[in-house]
């Protein structure tokens, strides 16, 4: 052979050998779907995170210390919804809700970390036996009890067959956390859990984060507390001040986990056809936020990104509940959702094609952690959400007001001291003090979107207290509610007070 051309064979072997690697590699790393007309399907939930907390939701202080700058740049590549609402104040039932698709009550999950019947279809349950490739990771999903429980109770749930998530899932990790070190592994995380997708299988990956769920970051370097911007139902103590600056440290480390997921999708040459949706599982765990169901309590935020699907740039206004991601991403892979799944799909207001029908929101908050005689413990209370109202129904108006995750907090001490000294305005003393509570609250969100006054019983909106209540009611009996119809548990009051 001569020089010249064994050269040639060399270097052509050589590239040869890098090709073949590479295709290896690739197909190692990269999932591959058989049909590009099914996208691959990330949901990423933040824990106790509501509305308005991230820059593009234009608010001031995560703009001023630049603390979403992932987020934002994910909220322009897509869709920005402005009100999207959980169907409860509280991490279990709110995210049970969005797999089964439909409301806590409806499926006898109101009691925290009280898990669906065995029986209760899940939207992956659809997916993978459609083909997909289905996986849970990140922060614990409450999706069949608590991460650690009494003997006795898991026995009682494994003999009910409700802890079955090994065998709903091809990919299964009970809890894995994201604070401190753990932030950092992220992508590196869901780069290994990708790796066990088959070729030519579409995947679902849920990956939760612990931010910015209490304990909160440590520190807040670069943000100063004395020049936040304070809600005015706040009251103005320098403990809810460093309070605040922690909760924004822990949605940055968020935003900085969010970036590593993006990053990850571009290296894996997947982006394109994954459609990605982040949404808040419900409020955040600051003052008439988590465990009410006032507006930080369930109004979350919610982005969507689907290149060549979804208007970059777009926003809406439509009113979403948690259990229509569900029927969405099953509509959007194809599917329809599985029978007394009550979510609707918005796909069409998604891709631009037809905005949604839905008229309310319903939520409803049941028992948590705590002490049973204080709201952070035992509160029942329902709400219903129009476009412009909301309607509050507490069916226990005795209970005193202690915000969620917060009763042995600097902030929450402060307040209470300020108002032991009888120095809270009052409209402070009159929000977080006020006993009994109000049984029903009514809120116009337009006109007031902090939910300072409350216009029960107010003449000039009698006719949408009736319509609003009708509709509640008309929605617990669908759900087979075991809490008293607000006419009825009005009517009991009003004779009790009638007897004295």
């Amino acid at each position: 052979m001569q020089p010249e051309l064994s050269t040639l064979c060399s270097v052509w072997l050589q590239s040869l050998r890098r090709m073949v690697s590479i295709s290896l590699a690739c197909s190692f790393s990269l999932p591959l779907m058989a049909d590009p007309s099914q996208p691959n399907v990330l949901l990423i939930l933040s824990d106790d995170h509501s509305v308005p907390h991230i820059s593009c939701y234009d608010e001031p202080n995560t703009t001023k210390f630049n603390i979403t700058p992932n987020l934002h740049k994910f909220a322009e590549q897509g869709m920005r919804f402005d009100r999207a609402y959980t169907t409860a104040p509280q991490c279990a039932p709110s995210r049970i809700s969005i797999f089964a698709c439909r409301s806590p009550v409806g499926i006898g999950v109101t009691r925290f970390a009280q898990p669906a019947q065995a029986n209760v279809p899940f939207f992956t349950d659809v997916l993978r036996s459609e083909g997909y490739w289905v996986g849970l990771d990140g922060r614990h999903q409450h999706l069949d009890g608590r991460i650690r429980e009494a003997e006795h109770i898991d026995t009682a749930l494994r003999k009910a067959g409700m802890q079955n998530l090994d065998e709903r899932f091809d990919h299964f990790v009970r809890s894995a956390g994201t604070k401190g070190d753990q932030l950092d592994q992220v992508g590196q995380r869901i780069d290994t859990v990708l790796d066990k997708v088959p070729e030519n299988k579409p995947f679902f990956l849920y990956f939760g984060f612990n931010q910015p769920h209490r304990k909160f970051s440590a520190t807040y370097d670069g943000i100063n507390p004395d020049e936040l911007r304070l809600p005015p139902d706040w009251p103005d103590l320098p403990e809810v001040r460093v309070d605040y600056a922690r909760y924004l440290a822990s949605v940055r480390e968020l935003d900085q986990g969010f970036g590593q997921i993006m990053q990850l999708l571009i290296e894996r040459g997947i982006e394109d056809n994954t459609l990605v949706l982040f949404m808040g599982d419900n409020g955040e765990a600051l003052l008439r936020g988590k465990g009410t169901l006032y507006d930080r309590g369930t109004h979350v935020p919610l982005l969507i990104r689907w290149p060549g699907h979804v208007p970059p740039h777009s926003k809406s206004s439509a009113l979403i509940c948690g259990t229509d991601l569900g029927p969405t991403i099953l509509e959007a892979c194809g599917m329809e959702p599985a029978r007394g799944m009550t979510g609707r799909s918005f796909l069409g207001e998604l891709t631009g094609k037809k905005p949604t029908g839905r008229s309310y929101v319903f939520a409803e908050r049941g028992w948590h952690f705590g002490p049973i005689t204080r709201t952070d413990g035992l509160d029942l209370s329902r709400s219903i959400t129009s476009t412009r109202y909301r309607f509050i129904y507490n069916a226990l108006p005795d209970r005193s007001y202690t915000p969620v995750d917060m009763a042995n907090k600097d902030a929450w001490q402060a307040i209470q001291q300020a108002h032991a000294a009888g120095q809270l305005s009052p409209l402070h003393q009159r929000l977080y003090f006020e006993k009994p509570r109000p049984m029903i609250e009514l809120y116009d969100l337009k006109n007031d979107p902090l939910e300072l006054c409350n216009l029960a019983g107010n003449t000039s909106t009698d006719n949408t207290e009736d319509t609003l209540r009708k509709e509640l009611e008309a929605w617990m009996v669908h759900e087979s509610d075991f809490l008293p119809l607000p006419t009825h548990a009005l009517q009991t009051k009003i004779k009790k007070k009638t007897d004295k």
